[in-house]
């Protein structure tokens, strides 16, 4: 991610079933932007890591920010939620980054995709390494849900928020799991030539799945 504008205002919602969440955001070109935002994790809250930016929760905030701030609290509450692009700054992403957020943002509640899948959407089929490390510094974690990708074998990967959030945020959207912590039945989202599974199969199914796109 390229500098951060200085000082930052910053929205926050003190809670959530998740803990606290703030938004870092500025005036970009006459209207209200986001920066960043921070989750809470198991080990450090939101409003902890917001310490390390040497900034503090504002006293005013404006229509968009607020609204934005009502969107999250309804979708960390299970509520379906469609988060626009407009809002954030997607310049201060590398342009490589951007590729893999655009992807990310397009898989539609209730499906997920894997860090494979997304780097053949974006014409990188060996880029699933980098797919992962670009969703794990996502400067937007729920606008942009990267806790809809997961690895090709139906484990669920890294999220900024915890593995018990990302969990919890894929069950709220009908996704399965078995025992051993794996997806049971997905919709698989199949990049540009969207398409979708939906079987009754486990987890190791997915990377059949990816095989037989045509088949399904």
């Amino acid at each position: 991610m390229k500098q951060m504008p200085s000082d930052p205002a910053v929205a926050c919602l003190p809670t959530t079933p998740f803990g606290s969440v703030a938004v870092l955001w500025s005036v970009f070109r006459s209207e209200p932007k986001i920066i960043r935002i921070l989750l809470s994790r198991p080990e450090t809250s939101a409003m902890q890591t917001l310490k390390k930016f040497n900034t503090a929760p504002s006293a005013s905030s404006c229509a968009e920010i607020d609204a934005l701030l009502r969107q999250i609290e309804a979708f960390l509450n299970g509520e379906d939620i469609q988060f626009s692009l407009d809002i954030v700054r997607l310049d201060l992403c590398s342009a490589f980054q951007q590729k893999v957020l655009h992807a990310e943002h397009a898989i539609p509640r209730g499906r997920v995709s894997t860090y494979h899948l997304i780097a053949k959407s974006i014409d990188n089929p060996n880029g699933a390494r980098a797919v992962g490390l670009a969703l794990a510094t996502n400067p937007f974690p729920i606008v942009i849900p990267c806790h809809r990708a997961i690895r090709s074998d139906g484990s669920i990967g890294g999220f900024q928020g915890g593995l018990e959030m990302k969990r919890a945020l894929l069950i709220k959207e009908g996704i399965s799991f078995d025992d051993a912590g794996r997806v049971i039945c997905t919709r698989l989202n199949l990049g540009k030539d969207y398409r979708s599974c939906c079987c009754n199969c486990r987890a190791k199914s997915i990377v059949h799945s990816e095989k037989v796109r045509s088949s399904v």
